[in-house]
């Protein structure tokens, strides 16, 4: 699998676009590298610029953006309000897919080399990468700033890891290093002071403040929030102070939690959190564990759409009061999605319809039954949010909660198999359209084709399973959800069942071309068992159904 490497530099330069857009352009030039996300703050006169690739593509992409700042931004001019020490100020690797931390070391070294060497940049390696205890931390290797970095650089323990260990009065100096996954967030606040904002900001991170005990003696207090870093400022873009923080392990402290924090903290002190502010991106799952925070203080069902979580999130925090806050574009996973690899379900009802009525064979019988098990699993998570929200079962509303969430995973697993299944006849095509000239292309041909095969059986065998455990959450609604809508988890089991069979007939058809027949034989038998459960299923649910129709 290849590995996905991101690169999240900081650029000292906030304000100037055709600046920005240069750096941005080095970076797109590089092959191989996908440019993700680019924001700039005017007040902190600050980008962070987001991309991914494998190692050596995002190492150049760094170099080429590292030398463009070099040759287009002057420390010597630069104000804003961030922390800084460099044009590029820092340069830090995250591990994404397939890669590790040891993986994202080896970039910051092989960056910091030649940064050092060929731009004569002073290069700290920092967290990961750190070649000594007291850089492991950016705050401690960026103390001082650039207006400090001259005589700090002098100093045996600030010896530059590579470049020269002398002031770059133009560039500064720059931070490389490996780190886990941080979100840069802000909380905004209803106030102008920096220094209210600094109160708040040492209620909640993991630091705290300095204060005095008993005796006079200081000692630190640690604030609400661990692997949470904060600091307040004010913004004369938005006209308001923030809480600038970065959640350093999200698992530790979810975004939710800090922004609550903030809530508290702000409350207690007089003042109103309005809104927070996303810098770069983050991980889908953070705004979708918001969503269903947020949703259980509410004693709502959790279990809603991926788009609707993210929607209760953004509304919640209030990511979207000072800017536009598009999903698409802020969440990791869907920058790095390929917009092409589901076209069956991102296509309208009609266009699907009039895609199957057409004369290519797929999609098909197994892509139509899968997307039978989706409206069967989704009328049963119907019935169970509604009964979550039903007047007068205030008190049972977490049961059906919990059904909606299973019912959610369901759906979504089966919407994957829906283009799956036509991705697994169009192997089979693809396979039987290799050459057969010669004996060795007829033997690779052959097992193409047997593998290709194969994977044409698991996909519809899977929607068999799928639909068949969606059965029992569509049972449970029929029995015990609301009555109004005992029909709808009625038509739910005609479709879970039409899942089931439409499925195994696919399974039985790709089995008949398959050479292993133990293999063969040991699905078929499986198959039939789940078939005659689900058949048995759809009968009892019904019945279910008619007597509460009846009553």
């Amino acid at each position: 699998m290849k590995k996905i490497i991101e690169c999240v530099p900081n650029f000292s330069e906030g304000q100037d676009m055709g600046i920005i857009k240069q750096i941005t352009d080095a970076i797109e030039s590089t092959e191989g590298v996908k440019l993700l996300n680019v924001d700039p703050g005017k007040g902190t006169n600050r980008t962070v610029v987001t991309f991914v690739g494998d190692e050596n593509a995002v190492v150049e992409a760094a170099f080429r953006a590292i030398s463009k700042a070099a040759e287009l931004i002057d420390m010597r001019t630069h104000k804003g309000e961030h922390p800084r020490f460099g044009a590029t100020d820092v340069c830090p690797f995250i591990p994404i897919a397939n890669a590790t931390m040891e993986d994202c070391i080896a970039c910051a070294k092989k960056l910091g080399e030649r940064v050092g060497k060929e731009l004569k940049i002073p290069v700290y390696l920092y967290e990961y990468a750190a070649t000594a205890p007291h850089r492991k931390n950016l705050a401690s290797v960026r103390a001082g700033e650039y207006e400090g970095i001259a005589q700090k650089i002098k100093l045996p323990d600030w010896k530059p890891d590579y470049g020269p260990a002398e002031l770059n009065e133009k560039t500064g100096n720059i931070a490389i290093g490996g780190r886990d996954f941080l979100v840069a967030y802000n909380v905004n606040l209803n106030t102008t002071s920096v220094r209210r904002a600094n109160s708040v900001a040492f209620d909640v991170r993991e630091a705290g403040r300095k204060v005095k005990n008993e005796k006079g003696e200081e000692v630190n207090q640690p604030g609400a929030c661990k692997a949470v870093k904060g600091i307040g400022w004010y913004i004369p873009e938005y006209g308001i102070a923030q809480v600038s923080m970065n959640l350093t392990n999200i698992n530790i402290t979810p975004v939710h939690i800090a922004f609550d924090e903030c809530v508290k903290s702000a409350y207690n002190r007089g003042m109103r959190v309005t809104g927070s502010e996303l810098i770069g991106l983050m991980p889908l799952k953070a705004l979708l564990d918001a969503g269903k925070y947020f949703l259980e203080k509410q004693s709502r069902s959790t279990g809603l759409s991926e788009d609707e979580l993210i929607k209760i999130a953004v509304k919640s925090m209030g990511l979207d009061e000072l800017t536009p806050f598009d999903p698409n574009k802020r969440i990791i996973e869907y920058m790095l999605q390929d917009s092409n690899s589901s076209p069956l379900i991102n296509m309208s009802l009609t266009k699907f319809a009039n895609e199957t009525a057409s004369e290519s064979p797929a999609p098909g019988g197994g892509s139509i039954s899968a997307y039978a098990g989706v409206l069967g699993i989704s009328l049963g998570t119907m019935v169970a949010n509604l009964s979550a929200h039903k007047k007068g079962w205030d008190e049972r509303w977490k049961e059906f909660s919990h059904w909606a969430e299973k019912g959610q995973v369901l759906k979504d697993q089966l919407l994957k198999l829906v283009d799956e299944d036509t991705k697994a006849f169009n192997k089979i095509m693809d396979a039987f359209g290799l050459p057969k000239s010669s004996d060795a292309e007829k033997t690779l041909r052959k097992k193409a084709i047997q593998e290709a095969t194969k994977y044409a059986i698991e996909i519809p065998f899977t929607v068999m399973e799928l639909s068949l455990s969606s059965m029992d959450i569509i049972k449970a609604m029929a029995e015990t959800g609301n009555p109004n809508s005992v029909s709808d988890a009625g038509v739910g089991a005609l479709c879970a069942r039409t899942a089931v069979y439409g499925a195994f007939l696919n399974v039985k058809i790709n089995a008949a071309g398959f050479e292993d027949k133990t293999y063969v034989e040991e699905k078929l038998k499986t198959g039939k068992s789940i078939l005659d459960k689900a058949m048995s299923m759809e009968k009892e649910i019904l019945n279910i159904v008619e007597t509460k129709i009846a009553s």
